[in-house]
């Protein structure tokens, strides 16, 4: 007597081949852009480090009445230090800028699985390249700002690789809901690299660098190995990027003519990578190039794109100074450690995930992207004024306002970067 079929298994076959597919796609994408931002936190925590009050910080030399910077970094405990720091994230954030437009053009024009493998390496070892300043007793703060320039750059590869990808698989139904809850890969990661780099500052602030280095390398290998570009490349059936009628169905895309296995879909796809597949009534092969890659004065042409550039200026500007110097604040103003400070400020990116979460389901269900972003950023003034004021006259006062001012500001971001610039997209430009 046979048993039935075990229930595990049972649960696998009820899951489409197309739904594991995606689901790896989703799956990858998610830890690659978490990697990528985990990398990115380090340096909001070692700040901290690199400059102290040596009058608080016990274990200093003999002569530490004569010496008060004994205990900070080298060039950076003179009084100019915020100036360094400044330009640290300055040379990041602009060569980060710079890249941006450079990164699009290349990456619409190189194969997307080794771009964003590349650029996962360099990353890591940029990233890791700033933390071996501190083994290798480096005080020239132009090693450090050229390493910052130099993993601005590579940091590029990342966004436009991801979002290609799960355009490349996702068509265009709620969006904003499954969207927001991808896109909280940027707050995971910025916890993430609150947390390892916090676990390491007091100690070795070095392997604050390193080991977020190594993971987003070590990311980057098995995105090589494992990153699907095109659902044709597989087998799977293409997304679908905007409603048709029955009709139109049935008159613009009859069905592809039965493969006698899954091998020859396969093969069938990778030889039609550059041109779109159509049978004509007489079924001849009607082969279609693919829409050039927009420029830049195109893209600006399309209705939308300037209003919430704008919107994602100021959104980004709020919310990349609380990245970069939140744990400082905290640390100045709280008067917590810098371990202390790095695990305080993750309740930002907490906040970040739920409004990116809200937000997206909010749009969806009332229809509104352009309304949603601009309630929440209207609001998000006051309250951050708000924190500045009462923010730190108590732990659960502290708690309460980083998480709303993270939600308020970081829900817009996230609708604007992920929903609102897939539906930006012209369906012919997928």
């Amino acid at each position: 007597m046979r048993s039935p079929l075990a229930p595990g298994i049972r649960l696998l076959r009820a899951v489409s081949r197309d739904s594991w597919y995606r689901g790896l796609i989703i799956v990858m994408t998610f830890l690659a852009y978490t990697c990528y931002h985990m990398s990115r936190k380090p340096i909001s925590i070692v700040k901290s480090q690199l400059h102290q009050n040596c009058s608080a910080v016990s274990g200093g030399p003999s002569n530490v009445s004569t010496n008060s910077t004994w205990c900070d970094w080298a060039p950076f405990e003179n009084a100019n230090y915020n100036e360094l720091f400044g330009a640290l994230d300055d040379s990041f954030l602009v060569s980060y800028a710079v890249g941006m437009f450079l990164s699009g053009i290349f990456g619409e024009r190189l194969p997307l699985r080794y771009y964003l493998s590349c650029g996962m390496l360099l990353s890591g070892a940029f990233t890791a390249l700033f933390g071996l300043g501190y083994y290798w007793n480096v005080h020239n703060i132009w090693f450090y700002i050229v390493a910052q320039i130099l993993n601005g750059f590579a940091q590029t590869t990342g966004w436009p690789s991801v979002v290609s990808c799960v355009g490349n698989w996702f068509g265009k139904g709620k969006r904003g809901l499954i969207m927001g809850i991808w896109n909280s890969h940027t707050s995971v990661g910025n916890i993430l690299g609150s947390l390892i780099a916090g676990a390491f500052v007091s100690k070795a602030w070095g392997l604050s660098f390193i080991v977020p280095g190594i993971i987003v390398a070590i990311m980057g290998i098995v995105c090589f190995f494992f990153i699907i570009e095109y659902p044709e490349d597989v087998g799977c059936s293409l997304p679908q990027h905007h409603e048709e009628t029955n009709m139109e169905k049935d008159e613009e895309s009859p069905p592809l003519p039965h493969s006698s296995s899954t091998e020859e879909i396969y093969h069938g796809s990778l030889r039609s990578r550059e041109n779109s597949v159509n049978f004509s009534s007489s079924n001849e092969l009607v082969l279609h190039e693919q829409p050039a890659a927009i420029s830049f004065l195109g893209a600006l042409r399309i209705p939308g794109v300037v209003e919430f550039s704008l919107c994602l200026l100021f959104a980004k500007l709020v919310s990349y100074t609380f990245l970069f110097w939140l744990p400082a604040y905290i640390v100045n103003v709280g008067h917590f450690n810098p371990q202390e400070a790095g695990d305080l400020s993750t309740l930002f990116d907490v906040g970040g995930i739920l409004g990116g979460i809200s937000a997206g389901l909010i749009s969806d269900y009332f229809g509104g992207r352009a309304t949603t972003c601009w309630v929440m950023l209207i609001i998000a003034a006051p309250v951050l004024f708000l924190y500045n004021q009462v923010g730190h006259d108590g732990i659960s006062t502290t708690i309460g306002m980083l998480i709303l001012c993270g939600a308020l500001v970081n829900g817009p971001y996230a609708l604007i970067t992920t929903a609102v610039s897939a539906d930006l997209i012209p369906d012919n430009q997928y």
